[in-house]
């Protein structure tokens, strides 16, 4: 019965040895307490322990001023938490580490837009970030923030050695300076047309239309973007780290290193090597950031991706005040870097580099692991045309976030761009989680209910069931050999496999044919169902880091706890006269076509023309400051750029031209100036 099955398995396997089957039932007989040490009741917070495998794990720091979308969730956060979860249930030593990225030019364009501080955007922004992950189900051991005195006193402690060991340079940048606001333009601060397809609202950093990257000093007739007067050119003088004087110690520990990042985070290092590094600028004529403590640069703060990384160690520094014993210690401590492929080169060459000017033994990154692009149905997420799903909107969905943790994960951008796309996450549901994991679950925990009165019956393996118990542990050890490089994806497939090998094992021993015959059959009946018990109870252990909320139900089901399990190999967990849970439900429900066309619907940017007609405007001026105008009239010019990218009917758009047309006025009555007209013509007073 068994081998026939096998052949005609799709987990068709090389043939089971003796010597395979003898280490499988040495391992079901042990008990669990002599492999296993018992768990010490963790400190906190964590510091590294000698002779024990130290894990640090950090995430790409999301900034601060938007709501994070699928594709930043599974590039960063949700893998590392997967990956750190995992680490706990080796029993490894390890902390998780991320937080908000809130200083730089954005965050300071984007409150000047709203007519706010930028405290008051990262205030805001910093507690939906949280939100976000917190329903994620993320299980930092420190989630923080950027703009703290710890952040500050370490950038600069960075900055002072680096500078003192004739890591910088100086240099005189030409840049757009506003005369009317009297100050130097960072480059998303300046807009005008687009020297390579003439669009006449290119950013200074990136046109929206042709998507090119551009300089500020390339574009055609730019405007300030907070005054639209037309900026001057102006010298000012600039740090730079000195990249080609560290290329060699750079090169040294990249080839001693990159032996365990991922492929796409090696071939975007390695490219940014080979060109040859450049002199980069560490500093910016902004308000919104770390000062630079340099005598001559009091008007100016770090640049964003000297300061961000730092993060990492300031939010750390908020975490124990003995923050070194785990940046400071190489020897003891594996340091993983989690991110989406465009954060590789400031990971794998800025800060490391910045580590080493500082000739100080820090913790530098052992393990990049950078994923590519997640699309949203084969086109890109974006907050301003509504398309795809982002961080909040996942919650109002009413399905669950373990559901939406498994489908990111199954569908990871390991070596590839990959696309969420509705259908499939429907179908992944049904499949995989409700008929095949959840249906062996349930199968088995319903059966032991009905039949046993929930109590665990004997366990007496036959040869089938031996052969199924070495198929088994070949599943756990890839697992644990995918995870141990984290591959997340690919490590889901062999639960997967597990909970199939369950149902099959099932349907050829057919138990409710058995528990109507006689006392022999009724014995083998239970010892089948008690011993698919135990494979659920393996299972609820190995697709913890993925779907935690799901194996903590299941673990209540089975009437157990995590931490007396471990992932070695499938173990007599539930021994003879244990008692099942009281309450034993479903784990999943099936998502149907209808429910998933609305959400197509609902997330493909189709309202968008619709909520344009809808735009509300303050009712008169007086009830307006001059800075809350002016803030508005640049939101309502930055819709209809937005919506002239996305091609949208005329009416729309010659709507909210009329809206940005009256606000105009209304902000020149403020002002006491002449009242525009269409065309930018002016009027009279």
């Amino acid at each position: 019965m068994m081998a026939n099955d096998l052949k005609s398995n799709e987990l068709q396997s090389p043939s089971i040895t003796a010597e395979e089957i003898e280490s499988a039932l040495k391992y079901w007989n042990t008990a669990i307490n002599e492999t296993r040490e018992t768990k010490e009741k963790e400190e906190s917070p964590k510091l590294p322990v000698k002779d024990r495998r130290n894990i640090l794990i950090t995430s790409a720091l999301p900034y601060v001023n938007n709501v994070p979308h699928l594709g930043n969730i599974i590039g960063s956060t949700l893998s590392a938490d997967v990956f750190a979860r995992y680490c706990r249930l080796r029993n490894y030593n390890v902390i998780y580490i991320c937080g908000t990225d809130e200083y730089g030019t954005a965050t300071e364009t984007k409150a000047i837009q709203l007519g706010v501080t930028p405290q008051q955007i990262c205030d805001k922004y910093h507690k939906i970030h949280a939100d976000v992950y917190e329903w994620f189900n993320i299980s930092f051991d420190k989630f923080g923030r950027t703009t703290t005195e710890q952040q500050t006193k370490i950038a600069q402690d960075i900055f002072w050695k680096v500078y003192n060991n004739g890591y910088c340079l100086e240099e005189s940048v030409e840049q757009q300076f506003c005369e009317k606001c009297d100050r130097f333009l960072a480059d998303r601060l300046v807009e005008g047309t687009c020297p390579l397809c003439n669009y006449d609202d290119a950013r200074g950093d990136q046109c929206d239309k042709c998507g090119k990257l551009l300089d500020p000093m390339d574009l055609k007739n730019p405007r300030c973007k907070t005054c639209s007067n037309t900026p001057i050119v102006k010298s000012s003088k600039h740090l730079f780290l000195d990249l080609p004087k560290l290329q060699p110690q750079l090169e040294e520990w990249f080839e001693k290193n990159c032996d365990s990042w991922t492929q796409t985070a090696r071939v975007i290092a390695k490219a940014w090597l080979k060109e040859g590094l450049k002199p980069r600028c560490i500093t910016r004529d902004l308000k919104w950031g770390t000062p630079v403590p340099l005598e001559g640069y009091s008007d100016k703060v770090f640049y964003v991706w000297f300061d961000a990384p730092i993060g990492y160690l300031s939010i750390s520094a908020n975490y124990t005040e003995d923050w070194e014993k785990w940046w400071k210690n190489p020897s003891d401590v594996e340091l993983y870097q989690f991110m989406a492929k465009d954060n590789v080169p400031f990971h794998s060459i800025i800060f490391p580099a910045t580590e080493l000017a500082t000739k100080e033994k820090y913790t530098i990154v052992n393990h990049v692991i950078a994923v590519e692009y997640l699309n949203y149905e084969d086109t890109k997420f974006s907050k301003s045309r509504s398309v795809g799903v982002f961080g909040d909107q996942a919650k109002d969905t009413k399905i669950a976030s373990d559901i939406w943790r498994f489908y990111l994960l199954y569908i990871r951008p390991e070596s590839q761009d990959s696309s969420f796309n509705w259908s499939d996450f429907a179908g992944k549901n049904n499949s995989e989680l409700l008929n095949n994991f959840g249906n062996f679950v349930n199968r088995a925990l319903k059966f032991l209910k009905e039949q046993f009165n929930g109590t665990i019956p004997k366990i007496d393996l036959n040869d089938d069931d031996k052969q199924y118990l070495v198929l088994i542990n070949r599943e756990i050890r890839s697992y644990i050999e995918l995870l141990e490089k984290v591959k997340l994806r690919d490590a889901i497939r062999h639960i997967l496999n597990i909970s199939r090998l369950g149902n099959q094992y099932i349907q050829s021993c057919k138990p409710w044919v058995l528990i109507k015959g006689s006392d022999a059959e009724k014995c083998r009946s239970g010892s089948v169902m008690a011993f698919s018990a135990n494979i659920a109870a393996l299972l609820s252990v190995l697709l913890l880091p993925y779907t935690p909320d799901t194996c903590n139900n299941l673990q209540n089901q089975l009437n157990i706890c995590q931490t007396t399990l471990d992932i070695e190999g499938l173990r007599q967990y539930l021994k003879e006269g244990h008692k099942l849970g009281t309450n034993v439900t479903p784990l999943f429900q099936s998502l149907d076509q209808k429910q998933i066309e609305e959400f197509k619907q609902r997330f493909a940017g189709t309202q968008n023309a619709k909520d344009s007609n809808e735009s509300k405007l303050p009712v008169t001026e007086e009830k307006c400051s001059l800075e809350e105008l002016e803030a508005l009239v640049t939101e309502q010019g930055n819709k209809i750029r937005q919506l002239k990218l996305q091609a949208s009917e005329k009416s729309v758009i010659t709507g909210e031209v009329k809206i940005l047309n009256d606000l105009k006025q209304r902000l020149a009555v403020k002002k006491g100036e002449p009242i525009p007209t269409a065309k930018g013509k002016k009027g009279r007073k």
